[in-house]
């Protein structure tokens, strides 16, 4: 039987594998970094003092994004196509989580509704992201090539997440408690099938690469539906609750800048 730690090891050891999982890592970060950055251009005057930390937040998404590809370049591979059915951000904003990128490529002030919807979509999504870098410096936190960037990355979603509650919470004391509630709602149930779906396809993927066994792929994408069928069950509701996070003002400050080492 094969654990998450050598699943792991087996798709970094194999370049192709490599190149897939850091591309479609690098794509989703350049992407998050490209709305902050556009929402950070567009709050409304009731939310300008988000202005800093929005930007520190897209800002250090596009970091993450050109850490992954550095760590491709580092291996003297470059990045490549990521499969339309493995493209996260993409697919949410096919659901209507978060803020349609028509919206955001248009020169027009957001709503403070805008707002709330993109912190609730933000809380929601970067709870997967903080658990999914903690599992990789668990496992990885001490490899040569990959653990310093994974500590890094896992530090900042953290922070992310504590930005996400810290500022949903004085939204809700300002009166928007009813509506976060219900936006944090539909974006976690929405966010546990897309995340279904695409751990489906990169695992369809990596599979191919690695030319895994029929009997092997079926037992990944089983243990995917079940994770699912256990977050739709009760799962979702660790993204809807709301804590003053113990990393407060976890956003001041300008983002790190690429580390050497990537």
């Amino acid at each position: 039987m094969f654990s998450a730690r050598s699943l792991f090891q087996e798709i970094f050891d194999n370049d192709e594998s490599y190149r897939l999982f850091c591309s479609i890592a690098a794509s989703g970060e350049a992407q998050g970094g490209w709305e902050n950055g556009r929402i950070a251009a567009l709050l409304p005057p009731s939310q300008r003092e988000l202005a800093p930390k929005v930007t520190r937040h897209g800002a250090d998404e596009d970091k993450h994004g050109r850490i992954f590809n550095a760590l491709l370049h580092k291996r003297g591979l470059t990045p490549t196509e990521v499969p339309e059915a493995a493209d996260y951000t993409m697919l949410l904003e096919r659901q209507g989580i978060g803020l349609a990128h028509d919206k955001l490529r248009r020169d027009e002030p957001l709503t403070e509704y805008d707002i709330v919807a993109y912190l609730a979509h933000s809380r929601v999504t970067e709870q997967r992201a903080s658990e999914q870098m903690v599992m990789l410096k668990t496992y990885f936190g001490d490899h040569p090539e990959l653990g310093k960037a994974v500590q890094m990355i896992s530090s900042d979603e953290d922070n992310h997440l504590a930005y996400c509650h810290e500022e949903l919470l004085r939204l809700a004391r300002a009166g928007h408690g009813r509506t976060i509630q219900g936006l944090l709602r539909d974006s976690a149930l929405a966010e546990i099938a897309v995340y279904r779906d695409v751990s489906l396809a990169v695992m369809d993927h990596m599979g191919r690469i690695l030319k895994w066994p029929a009997a092997k792929s079926a037992v990944l994408a089983a243990g995917i539906r079940a994770v699912y069928a256990y977050e739709r069950l009760a799962g979702w509701h660790r993204m809807v609750s709301l804590r003053m996070p113990e990393r407060r003002d976890a956003l001041s400050g300008p983002a790190t800048s690429v580390p050497e080492f990537a």
